[in-house]
């Protein structure tokens, strides 16, 4: 089902100030239909695997720090050409430049602090999704 699926996650920002159902609510509108999800935690050494491509760049020990800082939602969506779809409902990473009535502009902090994670390719969904939910090894 490549193209169908994708992964997210609502941030420790997000989760803090009690966004889980707004933002699990805009997902349900646009069409999305959550097929796996779970409420959980990331430890330091987690974060560092799951951002492991990001190793090498200056922001990686905060990016470590911030997923390992509290609770995360983690699931996996279906829907139709998912994964350009949720990168629209999501926004630009930078809340600024974020549309009007997008996920990030009405839910993130900033340009770290921002709310939700979406997946830019298949290969990544399947990877992430198989991070956290092992019966998806081969979704």
């Amino acid at each position: 089902m490549a193209g169908n699926r994708t992964f997210t996650m609502i941030k420790p920002d997000a989760v803090a100030a009690g966004n889980i159902g707004n933002i699990l609510a805009m997902i349900n509108k646009a069409g999305f239909k959550i097929i796996a999800m779970k409420l959980t935690k990331l430890s330091s050494e987690n974060a560092g695997k799951f951002y492991a491509v990001h190793s090498s760049r200056p922001f990686y020990g905060e990016l470590c720090d911030y997923m390992s800082s509290g609770p995360i939602v983690a699931a996996i969506l279906e829907k139709e050409n998912a994964i350009e779809d949720f990168r629209n409902l999501i926004g630009a990473t930078d809340p600024v430049n974020a549309a009007e009535g997008t996920i990030r502009k009405l839910y993130a902090n900033s340009i770290a602090e921002n709310a939700v994670h979406g997946s830019d390719s298949d290969e990544n969904a399947q990877m992430e999704g198989s991070f956290f939910f092992s019966q998806f090894e081969r979704f």
